[in-house]
């Protein structure tokens, strides 16, 4: 059985990540965008990200460019103004596709776990998949639902 744990995604800086590293941990990850009316979202995910971190919680970023050429920057200038605007902590990504031939694997499983309004495809930025600490897609969320609607599940995720 595939779970989150069995990728490998490369990180904003360019080094290869197994996602094996975050076994145990419950995972939000979220393809993200810096020029979308989403973007705020940003305070929202590194909250989450603080508040539960010590209790295993881990978000990934994961920028996309795939929906109105919202994400045109390089992954350096993306890391910086994630870290300066929002004060971003939480491990970013390289740039990736979510939909179509070149989606990442990760993204190609995710939605396969998860359907959402458009079947499996995703439909804008800021689409998240909570992952419980098995490594199974527990939720997806679309990009209206702000991170502080998911706390709830992700507190019952997380142990006490």
């Amino acid at each position: 059985m595939t779970t989150a744990y069995d990728f490998t995604a490369t990180t904003i800086d360019g080094a290869p990540r197994d996602l094996s590293d975050y076994r145990g941990k419950v995972l939000l990850v979220v393809n993200t965008a810096t020029q979308c009316g989403f973007t705020p979202q940003l305070t929202g995910l590194e909250e989450l990200y603080s508040r539960y971190a010590d209790r295993g919680l881990v978000v990934l970023g994961f920028p996309c460019d795939q929906f109105g050429h919202q994400n045109p920057d390089s992954d350096e200038d993306t890391a910086a103004f994630c870290q300066k605007n929002y004060g971003v902590s939480f491990p970013m990504f390289s740039q990736v596709d979510v939909n179509g031939d070149d989606a990442h694997p990760l993204y190609r499983w995710l939605r396969s776990e998860k359907g959402g309004v458009l079947g499996s495809k995703i439909k804008w930025n800021f689409t998240k998949f909570l992952v419980d600490s098995e490594g199974n897609v527990v939720k997806r969320y679309g990009s209206t639902t702000k991170p502080e609607k998911i706390a709830d599940d992700v507190e019952a995720l997380l142990p006490a």
